[in-house]
């Protein structure tokens, strides 16, 4: 549902500020990436490199191929941490 907000600035009550719409790119990098470096671990997490922990999720479909206001409904299939699956649906 964050996702969704990010891209679409729109929320259960409506407008958001939509001149702040962010692309599905930008919110998966919010979301990976910059949450890693505001906690000063992005050496080792927010992004798939070589020596980094292999942390991460299996959507059921690719949120830049779906609707913006659908990307709630996206679910996870497979959860891996340490490169172990953690949780399968």
């Amino acid at each position: 549902m964050a996702m969704q907000d990010m891209v679409t600035r729109t929320g259960w009550n409506g407008d958001l500020g939509t001149e702040q719409r962010v692309t599905v790119a930008e919110a998966l990098q919010i979301n990976t990436l910059n949450g890693a470096c505001a906690s000063h671990q992005e050496h080792i997490r927010g992004s798939i490199t070589p020596g980094k922990l292999a942390d991460f999720v299996v959507l059921s479909e690719d949120p830049h191929a779906v609707a913006a206001d659908k990307i709630k409904h996206i679910q996870v299939v497979r959860t891996l941490s340490g490169g172990r699956t953690m949780f399968r649906a």
